[in-house]
């Protein structure tokens, strides 16, 4: 009879189920909200029995979620008020089973276009971790309660719970919620975790709600390995190491519970437990290295002597944590014996890297400083063989830090070894490396005495390391021998002066600029490449007409080229000749490199060249021209007066006589010098500066598919705040400055709070190059309602920014300011403040 009253209820259940369904998914159906409520009901536990319930939450509760989703853009959904679909729609989602929930919620994520149903799922999602329900998800699987188990289903939840965050960002991109984020997913769920344990805990003293419950930790020890293994341990242990420290030291319940937490964690997953865990805290997992060979492997052999990335203290951890207890000692023997070994290995030391052997040097200096005296006496032989043979292998390396870091450890196992006056002391240059090996051995309180024999080390270090150093320099290197070298003797024969010799090729350098545009676009011969390209500089230099009219073309091969012939020099070359075509087409090249900067399909390398080219070009067209002609006459005159050939000593001999000369020569008086006048030459670069600056300001704040300059791409930010300061800068009294000034404090004011320093640094200078360029006039008229708040701004930075050289130039910038300032005001024929 029972047998078919629960038949009775499971097609009771299903059919009810069904026709709901069916309801659901008829767009005409005006009884869908009665429907809605019939199905809610089955999670009330004051609505149906309890079998009903588990038959419902077994069979149909994942069915009835999936068909809520695919109705979601029904007009009767939409024509739902928003308490009805908090009450009824989201509440299905929220009060069911969770992992069933969230399953569904984040396969309807990955499935739904954007639109308002998938931000309505998002909120949802939301909610449902608010809620709390990711606690009750672990702690149905920790009492067994889950409905639906199974290996398969739980390796899937286990893998949407590590990789939530990163679902949510795949779909969501730049309009995630900061709940999703790494930052406060994984801490929600260590809470959630700690919950889950707490709880297990109230579970074994009786104080849970129904009493004798069976708890299992299964499924959270494998929540944290997953979590652990995909790279996120240090988020998640860093909120629950300090609590579980806490609940572990006094309270035995607490221990018992995280001991069988982590030595339920799968095999796979112990080591990035392991790790994460020693980087926050070792005390919680108990005898955990006496039970599992994993566990062991991991912290007796992998931490110390395979990995040599951690710093000292987690060396000082691990070791101390195998000291700690009774229990654990024997392994630290055990570790002292495999770092002896390690350590005293001639192989080790000429084969292993530097850092390494510092490493397990660390290592070896705590294991010796954490050993009882008894456990000295009985460990005395082997150490003395490690000593002698490690000292050794160690003194016998030609690399200085070897063996400095030989002798330290000396120094420390004799004295630790050995109390009487016959101590080993060697002379060597200390330096922060051995200060800190020597420190390893104080904290232990044993190595008191040593105090005197450092002091002395320290006073005979520099004499030895001099004298070895001399010794290095003054022994010459040893030149091979030949066996034919006795018959004949060349050593009488002067060696000619090859310095100035060049190779001889069969390719010839082009001469006309089209041919050289050709060799750069087309030509697989690498000679030919190489010469075009060394080549191009001079040819536009020369040939401007001709440059004018491909310019541009040449521009954009010159920017997309790649160094496939490995050319010496290739980066100097090709920024020559990009320099060179900004400046003699000044405009249409400066133009397409500015318009190119904002474009798709760039690399960060490539807009950071563009910038190059474009302030070494402003740099060249704002110096004089009659200066750049005279100077390069003058060096082609100095080139050509050289002799070919002037010996070995590189100095003339008339110059030698010439400083002689004007050395003994003293003169009373000089007369007064007359300064070479300078002519007046055009400023080139003051008529084009505006198209150098403002086209670079246009889409900043416009992030692209490869290129977000607001966002991760901040080095290119301040390398382009940076560009626009010089630009700037070089047009001072230009007629465009005023105008420049006031848009370059615009663009840098948005961020000049900006996280990065070499961006403050860039929007600094930036703002001393107004300041330094801007007539005074237009400072007090144009930006008299920034400089007020620009100055304390400034005065902030001066005091507070944690960079230096922010610091510094954010002085100088004030200086700058008060100067224009006060020579405005005194002016008698600037305007006043009123006006």
């Amino acid at each position: 009879l029972q047998r078919n009253t629960s038949v009775s209820d499971s097609d009771s259940v299903r059919l009810e189920v069904s026709a709901c369904l069916r309801c659901l998914s008829s767009s005409d159906s005006s009884r869908n909200i009665t429907v809605l409520q019939t199905l809610l009901s089955y999670l009330d536990e004051a609505s149906h029995g309890a079998a009903q319930r588990a038959q419902f939450s077994r069979s149909h509760y994942s069915r009835t979620l999936r068909v809520l989703i695919t109705t979601i853009e029904a007009d009767w959904v939409h024509r739902l008020t928003a308490r009805q679909r908090e009450e009824l729609w989201d509440a299905l989602f929220l009060r069911g089973p969770p992992e069933q929930a969230l399953l569904v919620l984040l396969e309807a994520i990955g499935e739904l276009s954007p639109s308002t149903s998938l931000d309505h799922v998002v909120t949802i999602t939301e909610k449902f971790l608010q809620d709390g329900r990711l606690t009750n998800l672990l702690w149905s699987y920790c009492v067994g309660s889950a409905q639906s188990d199974s290996p398969q289903l739980r390796e899937t939840l286990l893998g949407r719970l590590s990789a939530l965050p990163d679902i949510m960002a795949n779909k969501l991109h730049h309009n995630i919620s900061p709940l999703f984020l790494p930052q406060q997913y994984y801490p929600l769920l260590a809470s959630a975790m700690l919950t889950a344990l707490q709880r297990t805990c109230q579970a074994l003293r009786g104080q849970h709600q129904p009493d004798n419950i069976n708890c299992s930790l299964a499924f959270v020890s494998q929540t944290l390995g997953k979590l652990c293994l995909q790279g996120h341990g240090g988020l998640v242990l860093a909120a629950m190491a300090p609590r579980l420290s806490a609940c572990t030291r006094s309270d035995m319940v607490w221990q018992r519970v995280c001991w069988k937490l982590f030595e339920s964690i799968p095999q796979r997953s112990m080591e990035c437990v392991l790790t994460a865990l020693v980087l926050a805290v070792s005390g919680i997992v108990g005898n955990l290295v006496l039970r599992n060979k994993k566990a062991e492997f991991v912290i007796t052999h992998k931490l110390l002597l395979l990995q040599y990335k951690y710093e000292t203290g987690v060396l000082r951890t691990v070791l101390g944590y195998l000291a700690a207890d009774r229990d654990r000692r024997p392994l630290l023997i055990q570790v002292l014996r495999c770092i002896c070994q390690a350590w005293a290995n001639p192989s080790a030391v000429k084969h292993t890297p530097m850092e390494q052997q510092l490493y397990v040097s660390k290592a070896l200096l705590l294991s010796v400083s954490l050993l009882k005296d008894q456990e000295l006496q009985d460990l005395r032989s082997e150490l003395l063989q490690c000593l002698l043979g490690g000292m050794q292998s160690h003194l016998d390396s030609s690399v200085l830090r070897i063996r400095c870091v030989g002798m330290v450890v000396g120094e420390c196992l004799s004295s630790r070894m050995d109390n009487a006056d016959t101590k080993l002391k060697f002379e060597y240059e200390q330096d922060e490396e051995t200060r800190e090996l020597l420190s390893l051995m104080t904290p232990s309180g044993w190595c008191e005495p040593e105090s005197e024999s450092l002091q002395e080390t320290k006073e005979l270090a520099p004499n030895t390391c001099s004298v070895a150093s001399q010794r290095r320099q003054t022994t010459p290197p040893l030149a091979p021998t030949d066996p034919d070298s006795d018959l004949d003797s060349d050593d009488e024969l002067t060696p000619y002066d090859m310095t100035e010799d060049q190779e001889v090729s069969q390719t010839s350098p082009p001469r006309y600029l089209r041919d050289c545009l050709e060799s750069l676009m087309s030509s697989e011969d690498a000679m030919r490449v190489e010469l075009s390209l060394k080549a191009a500089d001079p040819l536009v230099r020369r040939n401007a007409f001709a440059a004018r009219e491909i310019s541009v073309q040449m521009s954009k091969v010159l920017l997309h080229m790649e160094d496939k012939y490995n050319i010496q020099g290739f980066l100097i070359l090709r920024h020559a000749a990009m320099v060179a075509l900004a400046v003699t087409d000044c405009i249409p090249v400066t133009q397409y490199l500015t318009t190119e900067f904002y474009s798709l399909n760039y690399s960060l390398r490539q807009r950071l060249d563009m910038l190059e080219v474009l302030v070494a070009a402003a740099q060249e067209l704002s110096l004089p021209t009659t200066d750049k002609k005279n100077s390069s006459i003058i060096s082609a005159l100095d080139v050509a007066e050289l002799p070919p050939f002037q010996g070995h000593d590189p100095v003339h001999w008339r110059q030698v006589v010439e400083k002689r000369i004007q050395s003994k020569t003293r003169r009373i008086s000089k007369g007064a010098s007359q300064p070479a006048t300078a002519k007046a030459t055009p400023n080139r670069y003051a008529p084009v500066a505006g198209y150098f600056f403002f086209p670079l300001l246009k889409n900043y704040d416009k992030p692209e598919v490869t290129f977000d300059l607001l966002g991760s791409d901040h080095l290119v930010l301040g390398r382009l705040i940076h560009s626009l300061g010089l630009f700037m800068h070089l047009a001072v009294n230009a007629p465009v400055a005023a105008q420049m000034g006031s848009a370059l404090l615009d663009f840098v004011w948005t961020v000049r709070y900006h996280t990065d320093q070499m961006v403050r640094r860039g929007v600094l200078f930036a703002v001393c190059s107004v300041f330094l360029s801007m007539p005074s006039q237009n400072l007090l008229l144009d930006l008299g309602d920034m400089l007020f708040e620009t100055r304390t701004w400034l005065t902030d930075v001066a005091e507070g920014d944690p960079d230096a050289d922010c610091r510094s130039l954010a002085v100088q910038s004030l200086v700058l300011l008060d100067k224009s300032l006060k020579k405005q005001l005194k002016d008698p024929q600037s305007p006043s403040l009123e006006s």
